[in-house]
């Protein structure tokens, strides 16, 4: 597999995402100026206090964040091997049309016999102007339509491959590992998100509120709800006091518990017998869970007190 010194891949030349008119990196100098309100963040506590009455909630998030353009590696935020959904170079047009209806990604990446040799990406808008809108479908080439996509190690911090992705104009990269292989899969929407929160395009499903009462016991949450609100309203004791610092919410609590980040349909079990089923995912995160207690357990804990 090529590669260029800086992460770039060097095959698929033909085609760049110059030409995109939705892309977010048209203005050059935008993470350049990012980077320079990064790097002059080291302040005085006067300095702090001085700011601190006029700046508001937002801002001081944002500026906490940006501080993940150094600290948090490229493997911290890719979405795992067994997530990626990827197409053969062979497949025909039904193929590609099916997977990225089943995805709703606006990108793929492209292999050759296995994941392992990638080749590029094919994005949805070109896949829509040349064989959509009552054209004719005959001769279909799919290699016209590879894109070139960057190669980056797991260990590179996420702003570098943010500045990557915006002079070489590719929102995809594969994360590849020491021996040559694909790790992960990171967009630049998964390394936005880390500096400005959870981004929601139009096909998003708006989330509702935090949790209902399905049934005595059963609680239908977004796994985004903070733990100890739900351990209050469901009268429930979920993790013990020595790990409840390291688990903030019940989507974190379930992937511990999982030891990794379940599937959609996936029901991961409690050591008390509860059970959480994940109701809606994707390959970065899960969303919301359907939590089933068991009633046992409160009787048990109330036992040994």
């Amino acid at each position: 597999m090529a590669e260029t010194p800086d992460g770039h891949a060097a095959s698929r030349p033909g085609m760049s995402e110059d030409d995109d008119p939705d892309s977010p990196a048209r203005s050059p100098s935008f993470f350049s100026r990012l980077f320079r309100r990064d790097a002059s963040e080291e302040e005085t506590a006067e300095d702090a206090a001085r700011r601190e009455p006029t700046e508001g909630a937002g801002e001081r998030g944002m500026r906490v964040n940006l501080r993940n353009l150094r600290r948090v590696r490229v493997d911290d935020v890719a979405v795992p091997r067994a997530e990626i959904v990827a197409i053969s170079e062979h497949a025909t047009l039904d193929e590609v049309v099916a997977v990225f209806q089943s995805s709703s990604s606006s990108r793929l990446p492209v292999y050759a016999e296995t994941l392992d040799q990638p080749v590029g990406l094919v994005h949805l808008k070109d896949l829509a102007l040349k064989y959509g809108f009552g054209t004719q479908t005959a001769g279909f080439d799919l290699q016209g339509l590879i894109r070139p996509l960057l190669y980056a190690p797991p260990s590179m911090p996420i702003g570098v491959l943010l500045q990557k992705m915006q002079s070489a104009r590719i929102h995809m990269a594969l994360v590849i590992d020491e021996y040559g292989g694909v790790d992960g899969l990171v967009t630049i929407e998964d390394l936005l998100e880390q500096v400005v929160g959870d981004i929601a395009d139009e096909h998003d499903e708006a989330e509702g509120e935090l949790w209902t009462e399905e049934g005595p016991g059963v609680f239908l949450a977004q796994a985004r709800m903070d733990l100890d609100d739900f351990e209050a309203a469901a009268g429930v004791r979920l993790v013990d006091p020595e790990v409840a610092e390291e688990v903030d919410t019940l989507g974190g609590l379930v992937i511990r518990l999982a030891g990794r980040l379940p599937a959609r349909g996936e029901v991961v079990a409690h050591p008390d017998g509860h059970e959480f089923e994940v109701v809606d995912a994707d390959a970065r995160r899960i969303k919301r869970l359907r939590v089933r207690l068991n009633a046992g357990a409160d009787v048990a804990a109330a036992a040994a007190e």
